[in-house]
Parts: structure tokens; sequence; C-alpha cells
């Protein structure tokens, strides 16, 4: 089981001292944050895919790699890549390259983001957001998979005996997720390629990521990839932690209420009560997120959100201290002992290497 954080990079006023971070002091933010994640313990650092104000995460490798340079063991991830208006082409080599200069400790998120207006501005229409979804990827797969590419699709130029540099590090392209909120098609999509399927349910009642979660289940045993319960799921929370949890809900609901995402939306205990969002004890965090198996099974990482809403730098390295110490090392105990022997492992660069070279192996024998 991995666990992580993800982040938005919003810069949001903190509403408690009105003062609104400068774009430089969230993107140092961010770094810290993810150099703490890896101090304290925790698996993946991901970070988002933004193109507006106020988030400030428009070039996730660039930051990625920066961290990757100062980091051994943490994995590298977005939260969400843009497949439908980034250049699969651009994808492919960005990310080749992060894996190269990060020792292989990278993965990706394909997903389609919630911000509209993003679409024009890459010459997209968001009316085929599903179909550039899917044929993106496909082109994405081959761009990895194949070093000489002939390819022509709806939405991009052809490409003719084209190779993209550099090459997966070890012929190995980075393992995918597909994050999705509402959209069946992309656990579709998940499933048909056998790749993992990550459900950001932050903002959904428990009854449609079970839902979600089981169609991808479904029919990743369809396409014969092994059994619906050895499908690789990832999911998201939010936490927010004091060791007296009426302390936690005093100190967090001011950012609940004013966060620019569910500010005057519910209140802080409608949305707790019908979403992931966890504001209380280290012990409450443990229960809830164990819960999270009894609707979707086994799965391989959870990833928090914690470093949004506008709460200062020094109170989120807090929390992560917290996370570090008192809910992740026992969420590792608790989640070993439920997991039967046949569920695997989140995919690593280590073990999608050993595969290849495993299935090799078998071919040169049948030879």
């Amino acid at each position: 089981m991995q666990f992580g954080i993800f982040s938005v990079s919003d810069v949001t006023t903190d509403p408690t001292t009105g003062r609104t971070p400068t774009e430089a002091e969230r993107i140092q933010a961010m770094v810290r944050i993810a150099l703490k994640a890896e101090e304290v313990g925790l698996d993946v650092f991901a970070t988002g895919e933004h193109h507006n104000p106020p988030f400030v995460a428009s070039s996730p490798t660039t930051m990625l790699g920066f961290i990757a340079a100062q980091t051994k063991d943490l994995i590298l991830s977005t939260s969400t890549t843009l497949i439908t208006t980034n250049d699969p082409v651009k994808i492919a080599e960005d990310f080749a390259m992060l894996q190269h200069l990060a020792g292989g400790r990278v993965d990706v998120m394909m997903g389609r983001g919630n911000t509209g207006p993003v679409y024009p501005w890459f010459g997209q229409d968001i009316r085929q957001g599903i179909p550039l979804a899917i044929e993106n990827y496909a082109l994405l797969r081959r761009l990895w998979r194949e070093d000489v590419v002939d390819w022509e699709g709806k939405f991009r130029t052809p490409l003719q005996s084209f190779t993209a540099t550099p090459r997966p590090l070890d012929g190995v392209a980075p393992f995918v997720w597909h994050g999705s909120i509402r959209s069946p098609e992309i656990a579709e999509q998940a499933a048909y390629y056998g790749d993992g399927f990550f459900h950001n349910n932050i903002f959904w009642p428990a009854e449609h990521t079970k839902r979600m979660v089981r169609l991808y289940r479904q029919r990743y045993e369809h396409y014969g990839h092994g059994k619906a319960d050895q499908a690789v799921v990832g999911l998201g929370g939010q936490v927010f932690m004091r060791k007296n949890s009426q302390d936690a809900v005093r100190e967090f609901r001011p950012y609940f209420d004013n966060a620019p995402v569910y500010g005057g939306g519910p209140s802080l205990e409608d949305f707790s009560q019908a979403t992931p969002l966890t504001v209380g004890s280290p012990q409450q965090v443990v229960d809830r997120t164990l819960s999270f198996r009894e609707n979707v099974g086994d799965y391989q990482r959870q990833l928090f959100l914690m470093d949004h809403a506008g709460l200062p730098l020094k109170t989120v390295l807090e929390q992560l201290d917290i996370l570090g110490e008192e809910v992740v090392p026992v969420l590792r105990e608790e989640f070993a002992k439920l997991k039967p022997a046949h569920v695997p492992d989140a995919p690593t660069h280590q073990s999608l290497l050993a595969a290849k070279q495993q299935e090799e192996q078998k071919q040169e024998v049948a030879k």
C-alpha cells in the first residue's frame, strides 16, 4: 500500500490573517511539502496541472524534476496530466526525461481536469473531451512502447517514422493511473489497458465511488488482466488533524468556509458526513481511511489533500508530521493484515522492469 499526498497548487488567501502568498512563495512551499513527505516516510508526492489562476502548477514535470534532485525514495507523480489538451508527443518525452532524472521514481495520472476554458486555450473543443482522452492516450502508449511510430488520427497532425526521445528508462514506460471523478468511459479506458484507476473521491459520496471502482474492476477482469480484486485502484482523501478533534474542527472551519472550492456550500459537518473529508483526531483519520476498503475492496494507493484552502505552510508541515508519525504506520499495518496474498502491490519501475525481464526470458526459452 502506497501512501502520499497530492497538491492542487491553489494560491488562496488565509482567511485567519487575510494574507495571500505570492506565486513564488506557493511554489517553494510545494517543494518544501514534497521534501517533508519523504522525511516523514510517505511514498508519493503528486501535483496537479492547471493553467489558470489561482493555481500555479502549470508545468508538473519541471517541479517534479526539481524535487527528484533533492529526494531519494519518493515516487513522483501527477494528480492530473491533461491528456486532452497536452500533445501526447510532449507528454511522452517529458515523462521519459523525468524518468531518467529520477531513476525511475515516476508515474503519471491522466485526466481531463475540471477547468472548461483550458480547451480553447490549447486549441481544443471541450465537447470532444472523451474522444481526445481516448485517442491521445492510445498514441501516447505507442510512443512509449514503439521505437518508430507511424500514426494518423483526428486531433493532431500525422506522424511518419517518428521516434520520441529519450526512450523510457530501461525500456519501461511509466505506470499510468487514469484519474476520474464521474466518467465511466475513463474507468473503461483504464480497464482496457490494464492500467490503474484513481478515483479522486474528495467531493463525492461513498456510493458513487463504490460504483465507479466496481465498474473498473469488472471491466479489468473482462479484458483478461486478472481477477477483479487484482485491479490497481487508488483513492484520494482530505484530512485535517489535531490531537483533540474539537480543536481540529475549530481550527479548520474558517479555511473550509472560505475555500474557493466549497466555501458557501454545505456545512463542514454535512460535507464531512457525505464525503471522505475527515477533520478530527489521528485515530478518526485512521478509522475513516480503513473504512474505504469496505466500499472499494483492497486498493494500492491512498493520497491525501492537505495543502489547500489557504492553510499556511507551517500548519501543513505539522499535519505531515502527524500523518507520518501517528496515522500512516497504523494504516500500513492494518491494511497489510487485511490484504489477501493474490492482490498485487502498486506497480513501481522496479516491479515493471522485473516483469519485462521475466517475459523476455520466457520468449527466449520459447525460441
